[in-house]
């Protein structure tokens, strides 16, 4: 589909860039289509959903009795999960503990976005150092593959060991900071594929690891989807999809109760994230990860459409500071620039050219949709 005619949509910012769209006669996309199809209708972010988490809530504190936590929260420092701690805590009563699972990129306001929360709120956090050396090693496979999702290493690491710490502690309650308000239009698979396809982890790190990964954690779609969920009774929990929920009143909450300073993009606390979602995917394969995250606020009315084109035509990235931030990326990786302008100049490959289970996960999602267990949206 390499020569097809550029088009955007007429009603969000979707464009050919994913390649996979589909438009109607109106010029509106399949992910605007999807989302007033089979999201809106049950979405209830009201009183019956204020109902729902409070009947949850209670469940939640009834199996905590006795115990000194009665849930986990997965913490990056994020504006949704840091948002979510606020709002379980303050309003909802719960004592979760608060885990942290460092990568090795965390951004000094991240950490303090963190810090500042946890001492506030009169938390305990728990904090997961992810050996270096065995990510670093898989981060460089993944950039020796050519591949567009040079994020799975990092957030892998992230999920597999927080539902690893959750099944060794018997916490049964994982709080998830996903919400359909800023989150309904999902990446396109070609540009940030499944991170838990074991067959392409596997895979990629065989064809391009220098060392095993001995400490890594590693957890398979079937573990924690299957197994932790119907065999152990552990279930995620998202009360923000029922809620009323907005970026700006999230951001002005925090920043006025704890100090919590915003981002530049979302999943920018992290900077390997910012490099590689504010540079890597725009120059290198032409992926612009905002066209989802501003697409998704202006179906749920918290942009306009031309807002969102006026901020795409600045690049991603600052301009002024991207020789830097690609020598510490060099640096931090233990390589050299020019190394790394050569992953950056190499042939582009896609998660279709390594073994992988696509029609696993495809076939699991119509499923768990069918069954309403997960909403439907286009990935």
């Amino acid at each position: 589909m390499a020569d097809r005619q550029y088009q955007i949509c007429v009603n969000c910012v979707m464009d050919t860039s994913d390649s996979e769209i589909v438009f109607d006669d109106r010029g509106v996309c399949d992910h605007c289509r999807g989302f007033e199809r089979n999201v809106l209708p049950k979405w209830h972010p009201n009183e019956q959903g204020r109902q729902m988490v409070a009947k949850t809530i209670e469940q939640i504190k009834e199996s905590g009795k006795g115990r000194q936590f009665d849930s986990i929260l997965g913490m990056s420092g994020g504006l949704d999960s840091s948002y979510m701690l606020h709002l379980i805590v303050k309003k909802f009563g719960l004592r979760p503990l608060v885990f942290h699972v460092d990568g090795g990129w965390n951004s000094d306001i991240a950490v303090n976005n963190i810090e500042m929360l946890v001492s506030k709120l009169g938390l305990d956090l728990y904090t997961e150092v992810i050996n270096w050396d065995e990510m670093r090693d898989f981060q460089l496979a993944f950039f020796k593959s050519g591949v567009p999702h040079l994020d799975i290493p990092q957030d892998h690491a992230f999920v597999a060991t927080l539902y690893h710490f959750a099944h060794k502690h018997k916490i049964k309650y994982i709080m998830n900071g996903g919400n359909i308000s800023t989150e309904c239009v999902r990446n396109p698979k070609e540009w940030l594929y499944y991170g838990t396809d074991m067959a392409q982890i596997k895979d990629i790190h065989r064809r391009f690891g220098s060392r095993p990964l001995k400490t890594y954690p590693l957890s398979s779609i079937l573990f924690h989807k299957v197994y932790l969920r119907y065999l152990r009774g552990v279930r995620v929990f998202k009360p923000l999809d029922l809620l009323p929920y907005t970026k700006q009143h999230a951001i002005d909450t925090l920043s006025s109760l704890y100090g919590w300073k915003p981002y530049p993009q979302k999943h920018f606390e992290s900077r390997f994230t910012k490099f590689f979602e504010g540079y890597w995917l725009p120059t290198r394969f032409g992926y612009d990860t905002r066209r989802v995250q501003f697409s998704s606020l202006i179906l749920t009315k918290q942009m306009t459409r031309d807002e969102a084109l006026g901020e795409l035509k600045k690049p991603a990235y600052d301009p002024e500071s991207i020789a830097d931030d690609f020598e510490y990326m060099a640096s931090k990786l233990r390589i050299s620039t020019e190394e790394l302008r050569r992953y950056h100049e190499m042939p582009r490959r896609t998660y279709r050219d390594y073994r992988n289970q696509e029609w696993m996960f495809d076939l699991g999602a119509k499923v768990l949709q069918t069954l309403g267990v997960e909403r439907a949206i286009k990935r």
